[in-house]
């Protein structure tokens, strides 16, 4: 990388984009690439936790699955604990399960019925924001929980898709833009 990268471009210059996956006329953002690379996925999670820094936040919410890679590693940064999201029937004990639209269909994900305590300060981490229905389908069951959402946090925001304004008064932080 060039000493005169931005961040973001150091970051960006490390993602792989795989056009029509996984279906025609999609351009996706394949962070395997980040992730394997030490020195960058070192920087992405130094760039999602950095502001969340002296936060308190107590628990980190990660979203599956890619949310679980980037959110346990900002929990430990930020000396927080870990909660997966997970698609329905994964989780052992007792879910909440919140249901919401995409653009073809409905889908759904679910959170342990104790994995949030009432008042606890929470970040939800995911690696993109696109439309953003997986997003508020997490910042629900969190405060459906009683926790207190702090924020959302995101590796990649694709604003193109919009997916901010499904997030409407909520702090969401992006690290990366396209």
């Amino acid at each position: 990388m060039s000493q005169f990268a931005s961040p973001a471009d150091s970051l960006k210059a490390r993602i792989r984009t795989v056009p029509d996956f996984p279906k025609a006329g999609i351009l996706f953002y394949d962070i395997t690439t980040l992730l394997r690379d030490p020195a960058g996925f070192k920087a992405a999670i130094d760039q999602l936790a950095g502001p969340f820094t002296g936060a308190g936040i107590e628990l980190v919410v990660g979203i599956e699955s890619r949310g679980f890679i980037l959110g346990g590693s900002v929990a430990d940064r930020l000396g927080a604990g870990f909660c997966p999201i997970r698609k329905p029937g994964k989780l052992p004990a007792k879910t909440l399960r919140e249901t919401f639209s995409l653009e073809y269909g409905t889908d759904s994900l679910e959170i342990h019925q104790d994995a949030v305590q009432p008042g606890q300060r929470v970040l939800v981490v995911d690696d993109v924001l696109a439309t953003g229905g997986t997003a508020r389908a997490a910042a629900s069951m969190v405060k459906q929980l009683g926790g207190q959402l702090h924020a959302l946090a995101f590796l990649i925001e694709l604003d193109f898709l919009r997916g901010r304004d499904q997030l409407a008064g909520e702090r969401v932080s992006s690290v990366l833009h396209y």
